[in-house]
């Protein structure tokens, strides 16, 4: 993963449930490195709050009762194009991710809000949107597998591991923590994950992005 900023990671959170946004507020604001900077219940309130040079990344709940976190996020990244989005939901959706126009796809993270998701991995999941990667929920993942034919159901089961933890969010160096092998395996390991699934190493483009969202467009409910 890239590093962090060094100045605090300026949050904000649009979540219409007050308990949940006090429960967010209150664990994001906690957390060193971390500064919720707004917090409203809606997409009029976001649109007013969230201004250019004020806000690093934006949590956003994707049932809003004035309109959905999605199309809200659309409109944030175009008017604030470095700015970092956390999609939360009640409901699996992490295919919509697939859905988002190209020129605002980077930098989106997604968790749901029913699948046991800990404050050690929300506080991930906005790190990396921070940093415009992305990272999809664990235990979300953990119910998928390749959809046969596909080019990741070509992947060795280690490879697919390692597929599954860079979408994770994890860098090679926690992928090697996690597996127990060295970070240099794993970079080998990721190496043979692009050219598998085609993805080019262009600077211009994050290339474990673009792994993250293949893993998402050719998987499927596991069996």
């Amino acid at each position: 993963m890239s590093p962090l900023p060094s100045n605090p990671v300026r949050v904000a959170v649009v979540e219409d449930q007050p308990l949940f946004r006090s429960m967010l507020e209150h664990t994001l604001g906690n957390t060193p490195g971390l500064r919720v900077v707004v917090s409203v219940g809606t997409v009029t309130e976001a649109t007013q709050r969230i201004t250019a040079g004020t806000v690093d990344v934006a949590v956003l709940d994707i049932d809003l009762p004035d309109g959905n976190g999605i199309a809200l996020g659309v409109t944030l990244r175009r008017r604030h194009p470095r700015l970092g989005i956390l999609l939360l939901s009640a409901h699996d959706a992490m295919d919509l991710l697939l859905d988002l126009p190209g020129d605002v796809a980077v930098g989106w993270s997604y968790l749901s809000k029913t699948s046991g998701t800990s404050e050690e991995v929300l506080v991930a999941a906005v790190r990396a949107a921070a940093v415009g990667e992305t990272m999809l929920d664990p235990a979300l993942l953990a119910r998928v597998a390749p959809r046969a034919g596909s080019d990741v159901a070509r992947l060795t089961d280690r490879q697919y591991e390692v597929l599954r933890l860079i979408a994770q969010g994890l860098s090679n160096a926690g992928i090697g923590e996690r597996l127990g092998i060295t970070e240099k395996s794993v970079q080998n390991h990721v190496n043979a994950i692009y050219a598998t699934l085609g993805i080019d190493v262009d600077p211009q483009r994050n290339p474990r992005v673009s792994a993250a969202l293949r893993l998402l467009e050719e998987s499927g409910p596991a069996l």
